[in-house]
């Protein structure tokens, strides 16, 4: 699937969903236009959901936006679908369930916008099932966007008489998966920063980690099969939650957060022979709560007020769900395990004007399939801003933000593996075309039963907003590497593609890819205009940044006076 869009002017970065029907399929984001016009391209594989692909489809692609006189900019996108066929490729999922809304039939997008709307429904399926995984599609928006930037409810008011109250149930976020109400797998989300994150300026023309592809987390819940299989409906339930505390040290789990998150969920069927029967043991769940632990500490400066919060919140989970399964093959022990581990360091300073963040997660899920992934997703954050008494807005901001996968064994979704297995990848170019190349693969290269995928970004930008007029500069650098390994071999890695970028003032300056030990030399970009937009209105700077709602630019500038 080739996604293409062109845009001129000003506008916000906004958030596009492609659906098949009721059903998910791609979740991206657009990038911020410039006067003079962009275009991107995202070519993404869709094997996954070649069962819908075989049936007519109703296509809805729901990106939201606005035009007016401030904010000129419309994104002209096309869709292009590719069919062709791969000879060993992998299976794929015989039956394509949604858990979405179902709007399909309104010629509507079908998330669920959550805490609002009750994430939920419920299907007979199949009887013979022989593996079934689910997979999440989550991210926050609005007061949600930067989650992990909140703080601790009980601190949500500690800045409230001089720059704002704060968004609170903490920086932490877990999604959960309830089947019939029972706890069915987790995920804990990466923190996508989108093109108007924090400084506009660090995303010219490099775009956030996984910001065009929001990566989607798959459970495998095949141990719930001789409960699924009984012919009876069932429940498949997404929720959200962060943390509660007392403000005494002491936090659980909540029951909601703030507004708002946008969900769906896939469940993919892989179907035994007709008219089997699949049973087995109902199953066994060993889910303990999390283990949370929570700190933070307010000092005051020379007037008694508020000055400065630190914070800590810290949590681990396991869980571990089996059972016996009984298929036209046989009988077989299926389990599903989760380690997952999230740390949280958080500073405000300056009344809330400089923030800091520190923050890691890593997790490892098991399927008895022989699927493991195990993930880590480091994001590090110093962000401040300024309003002086003429109403002059400045943002400086710097991030370090990292994602890496180790994935084996049966996916349900392409790691970008199988390209290296069949044949050797284009080379896709900045004017989002695929370019001939001359690497060809030798015929003793192995072929790989997982992938290795990391990637960093680091950058600092400066946004400044005076009069009717803004500006934003920045340099960020990536780092991106994708290796192959074996199951058999899992710490002995072959390099297969990596590439390196480096951007400055809204320009290319440094490109290099490396394509099994060939490097193409470097593809630079045009310099733009750096516009960031037009100049901050009377909205809050804080909520530009997620710190909450905060107060309008003109009472900070009176208060700067």
């Amino acid at each position: 699937m080739n996604f293409t869009v062109t845009s001129a002017g000003r506008q916000f970065d906004r958030l596009g969903i492609m659906y098949l029907g009721d059903t998910e399929v791609f979740r991206t984001s657009t990038a911020e236009p410039t006067a003079k016009g962009i275009i991107w391209s995202y070519i993404k594989e869709m094997d996954q959901y070649n069962v819908l692909w075989r049936e007519p489809q109703k296509v809805i692609f729901d990106l939201g936006n606005l035009i007016d006189s401030t904010y000129t900019g419309a994104y002209n996108a096309t869709l292009t679908a590719t069919f062709f066929t791969v000879p060993d490729s992998k299976p794929t999922a015989d039956q394509i369930l949604p858990i979405s809304a179902l709007q399909s039939g309104q010629n509507m997008g079908s998330n669920f916008q959550v805490p609002a709307q009750n994430a939920s429904i419920s299907y007979t399926l199949p009887q013979n099932i022989q593996r079934a995984v689910i997979s999440i599609s989550a991210n926050g928006q609005a007061t949600e966007e930067f989650w992990y930037t909140n703080v601790l409810s009980s601190d949500a008011n500690t800045f409230g008489d001089t720059t704002g109250i704060l968004y609170g149930y903490s920086p932490f976020r877990e999604v959960q998966l309830l089947i019939d109400g029972q706890l069915a797998g987790v995920s804990w989300p990466f923190p996508v920063v989108f093109t108007g994150g924090l400084v506009p300026g660090l995303w010219r023309p490099i775009v956030g980690i996984d910001a065009f592809d929001l990566r989607q987390h798959e459970i495998d819940v095949t141990p719930f099969l001789p409960v699924l299989c009984d012919g009876n409906s069932h429940t498949f339930e997404i929720r959200v939650v962060g943390l509660n505390d007392d403000g005494s040290g002491h936090a659980t789990l909540s029951e909601t957060v703030g507004s708002y998150w946008v969900i769906t969920g896939t469940i993919f069927l892989f179907l035994d022979s007709a008219g089997s029967v699949t049973t087995g043991s109902r199953p066994i769940l060993n889910e303990p709560p999390p283990q949370i632990s929570i700190s933070s500490t307010v000092t005051q400066d020379s007037t008694g007020a508020n000055d400065t919060l630190t914070y800590t919140t810290e949590a681990s989970r396991y869980l571990s769900i089996s059972s016996t399964i009984t298929t036209s093959t046989g009988s077989s022990a299926v389990s599903w395990v989760q380690r997952l581990s999230y740390s949280n360091y958080g500073a405000l300073t300056a009344q809330g004007l400089v923030q800091v963040i520190n923050q890691n997660t890593t997790g490892i899920d098991t399927s008895s399939s022989g699927y493991t992934n195990s993930y880590s997703y480091p994001i590090d954050v110093n962000s401040s801003y300024s309003i002086d008494a003429a109403g002059d807005v400045g943002i400086n901001g710097t991030i370090t933000h990292g994602l890496g996968f180790n994935i084996l064994g049966p996916s349900v979704f392409p790691s970008g593996i199988q390209n290296f297995n069949i044949t050797t990848p284009a080379q896709f170019g900045l004017a989002a075309n695929l370019l001939p190349q001359s690497v060809s693969f030798p015929n003793t290269l192995r072929s790989f039963s997982g992938s290795r995928l990391s990637t960093t970004q680091s950058g600092t930008a400066q946004y400044l907003s005076s009069g009717r007029q803004s500006y934003s500069f920045g340099t960020t650098e990536q780092d991106f590497s994708f290796l192959g390994i074996q199951v058999d071999l899992p710490d002995v890695t072959y390099e297969l593609y990596s590439r390196h970028v480096l951007a400055v003032n809204s320009t290319v300056t440094e490109d290099t890819q490396t394509l099994r030990g060939v490097t193409f030399g470097p593809q630079i970009s045009v310099a733009e205009t750096a516009d960031a937009g037009p100049a901050v209105g009377g909205f809050s700077v804080r909520s530009l940044l997620g710190r909450g709602p905060g107060k309008g630019k003109l009472e900070l500038a009176s208060n700067a006076g």
